[in-house]
């Protein structure tokens, strides 16, 4: 999908060369780009932008001046993306704890679409690290529309709503929205809204944020300077200083009061941001620092209990000590794995093995239908083990078979040990869904009951949309592990060694908070299991409680060598850090889990709830885009509707409801673990190629009890470009041959 749509950018600048901006035009046409600088640069968006879909290429042109354009033929299909042209832009970004909220602002103009035709509008949205949509307003001088959350069971009561195949990812990073038929000639003002997790590394925040807008967006015609604005506030935690270490952009310092800071970048540029925007900053401890902090909620919250949050801040010590590691690294070599998915992987182990400590020990297994183990034990990470282990690798790494995850884990755990020393892990990669994988669950549960000094903790890497993400979500949090995704194929190497560095860097094994002997009623905790301190990621913990909470808390910890930790947890009032806000989506992923693990419907609509009440795309909810034609009596833009609490400033005859394909990752995908379905295949509709499949299989029984439709299909997949040319081109031949031997035998028959 992504590709297609690289593909339609490049086709919507041909066709921007069509359109005529005057003799005084000082911005040069899009220049054209070599194969070379395509494959590095790409047309897929590195900022948000709007583009005009143009199936009739007939319509573009100047909106201001009309120009004689050579009649143009045909329509595009599929249909070109035009990028538009940007007006003004302006960015805030909120971050509190480790999770970041981004609005940005701007105004684009559909300069390239003759004034007295429309056309479509796509958004585009890049968003950080997992980043997630909260809502997109865009006003045109007679509509508006906005998004909105919308429950399953709630969509009967949306009236005349029409459901289109719209509204999707083309990356789990990308998110794009359709605004149907906007004049040539009109102004876009847009308001998107996304949160994103800080990235945490060496003590420090970074916020990283795509703000790299191409040349061809610079509004044509003489060279005025425009507006470019970025501010930025940070309430990281109370009572701590915190420190602004990077910027991409000249910010300048507004105000700097106790644990927060503000910063503001505004100037008049020629042409727009060419670089993302990072920010760092750090917060200065000395050592690891922690808090809660409590919240009441609000009047629409659909749950009235208590909030608080909990959260642990580990401090770049250089002398501290880190848990040695016992790894076996468990990896899914099924077919689907073919190709970059496996390559990648390799290549991710090559990396990690390496970066592995003489005194840790290893093993490798791979899975597919069987089992295939590089010793029968774990091996120290010396230099000889680590280079046998990666010529068995490249000898045994044979992608094929079906998927098994039980059986591997099984032995995983048989192989580890019960050391206070040391952390046993268990590294799971594998981009399949399994029938049986709440048994899985079950049995890793009873493992990880039993006494031992420290429990195997497994960590859990999903690659590519089939796999089932919530199963490993609940398979890590069930073992303090942690949990990671590579939806998008090309991120598995970075995300396998992300992963390994936090299992790198654990120095606070075991933690525990004493919440049973607090008096408090309705208590609730997200996770229940505490994963382990790592100076790579902060430790946050979230709830909901009745009662009277205390004015301190205490946790606990095991160290490598110096016994147990404990920290005293002072309790704060939440000012200026909108809890309900930073939790939600932690929440919601968790409590998914769980909700698949339990098949607890009541949780189920709770999941859908607080995904309407926050904005949030779950798995129980769909996004809808509302538009609403302006009248007299609209008195303001459409305000985005919280909680149950319906606004009455539309009129409901003039409103109109477009709802979006869901945009849930699913549960996993069987039909296509099964099939083998390569993890690369991100765009792929896995329930259209079934379809498409049974009916293949069925529409005509076996030819010559050889060979079916179904085998027919599965070849010609395989055959490249070239050699399907050359099979055109023979029963293209064929073909006239078989005309001209009928002809023969008409004509002869007439003769005679």
């Amino acid at each position: 999908m992504a590709e297609e749509f690289a593909n339609a950018v490049e086709d919507g600048l041909r066709l921007s060369k069509r359109i005529y901006f005057g003799k005084d035009r000082a911005v040069a046409p899009p220049k054209p780009i070599t194969p070379m600088e395509k494959a590095a640069s790409s047309y897929l968006p590195s900022a948000p932008m709007l583009y005009a879909v143009i199936d009739n290429p007939a319509i573009v042109d100047n909106p201001d001046i009309p120009s004689y354009q050579p009649h143009v033929h045909g329509r595009c299909d599929p249909p070109a993306l035009i990028p538009l042209q940007m007006n003004r832009v302006s960015l805030q970004a909120d971050c509190y704890l480790d999770t970041a909220f981004v609005t940005l602002t701007g105004s684009w103009r559909v300069h390239c679409v003759m004034g007295s035709r429309s056309c479509d509008c796509c958004i585009a949205i890049p968003m950080g690290e997992q980043g997630s949509i909260l809502g997109v307003e865009v006003e045109v001088p007679r509509e508006l529309y906005s998004t909105e959350i919308i429950a399953f069971e709630d969509q009967k009561e949306t009236g005349k709503a029409v459901k289109v195949d719209d509204g999707n990812y083309l990356k789990p990073s990308i998110f794009t929205l359709k605004i149907p038929q906007i004049d040539g000639g009109t102004n876009l003002s847009v308001t998107i809204r996304w949160s994103q997790k800080l990235l945490y590394h060496d003590g420090q925040f970074t916020l990283n944020i795509p703000f790299n807008f191409p040349e061809y967006v610079t509004p044509a015609g003489k060279k005025i300077s425009k507006k470019e604005k970025i501010s930025v506030n940070v309430n990281s935690c109370p009572g701590a200083e915190v420190l602004c270490k990077t910027a991409s952009h000249p910010m300048k310092e507004l105000r700097r009061p106790s644990g927060k800071l503000a910063f503001l970048y505004e100037a008049d540029v020629l042409n727009w941001s060419s670089n993302d925007f990072v920010f760092a900053y750090a917060i200065s401890t000395g050592q690891t620092y922690g808090g809660v902090l409590l919240q009441s909620p609000g009047a629409l919250d659909i749950d009235q209990r208590e909030m608080f949050c909990c959260y642990l801040f580990p401090q770049n010590e250089q002398s501290r000590k880190v848990f040695r590691k016992e790894v076996v690294f468990v990896v899914d070599i099924s077919g689907s794995m073919r190709g970059k998915p496996l390559e990648d992987t390799k290549a991710a182990l090559f990396s990690v093995l390496l970066k592995l400590d003489p005194q840790d020990s290893f093993n490798i297994i791979a899975f597919s239908g069987e089992t295939f183990l590089f010793s029968s034990s774990l091996v120290l990470a010396t230099k000889e083990s680590i280079q046998n282990a990666m010529e068995w690798i490249s000898t045994n790494f044979i992608a094929g078979g079906d998927t098994n995850i039980l059986n591997p884990l099984n032995q995983a755990i048989e192989m580890l040990s019960d050391m206070s020393k040391t952390i046993p892990i268990i590294f799971l990669i594998t981009d399949g869904a399994v029938e049986d994988e709440r048994h899985i669950c079950d049995v890793m549960k009873s493992y990880l009951t039993k006494d031992r000094t420290i429990c195997p903790r497994v960590y859990t890497l999903g690659v590519g949309r089939f796999c089932n993400h919530y199963f490993l979500r609940m398979l890590a949090m069930l073992s303090r592990g942690f949990y990671e995704d590579a939806y998008d194929v090309e991120t598995l190497e970075a995300r396998v060694e992300g992963l390994f560095a936090k299992a790198s860097s654990i120095f606070l094994a075991n933690i525990a908070i004493n919440f049973g002997s607090l008096d408090l009623e309705d208590f609730e905790v997200y996770p229940s299991q505490l994963p382990d301190l790592s100076s790579e990621s902060p430790l946050i913990l979230s709830g909901r409680y009745r009662g009277a909470f205390p004015d301190n808390l205490t946790v606990t910890g095991s160290l490598v060598d110096m016994g147990n930790l404990s920290l005293d947890l002072k309790v704060q009032e939440a000012e200026g850090i909108p809890l309900d806000k930073v939790l939600a989506h932690q929440q919601i992923m968790m409590l998914t889990a769980q909700a698949w693990f339990t098949e607890d419907k009541e949780l189920e609509e709770k999941i859908a709830k607080m995904s309407v009440q926050n904005s949030i795309v779950s798995e129980y909810t769909h996004m809808a885009l509302v538009g609403t034609e302006k009248t007299k009596g609209t008195p303001e833009p459409i305000k985005k509707k919280k909680g149950t609490d319906k606004q009455k400033t539309e009129d409901p005859k003039s409103e109109k409801r477009i709802i979006l394909q869901n945009l849930g990752f699913g549960f996993g995908n069987l039909t296509a673990t099964a099939a083998n379905t390569p993890a690369g295949i991100i765009g792929a509709t896995p329930v259209a190629a079934d379809v498409f499949a049974k009916a293949a299989s069925n529409c005509c029984g076996k030819m010559c009890q050889k060979c079916c439709c179904m085998c027919c299909i599965q070849a010609c997949s395989k055959v490249n470009d070239q050699c399907a040319i050359v099979l055109t081109q023979l029963l293209s031949s064929l073909a006239c041959l078989g005309c001209c031997t009928c002809c023969e035998i008409c004509c002869s028959a007439e003769d005679g």
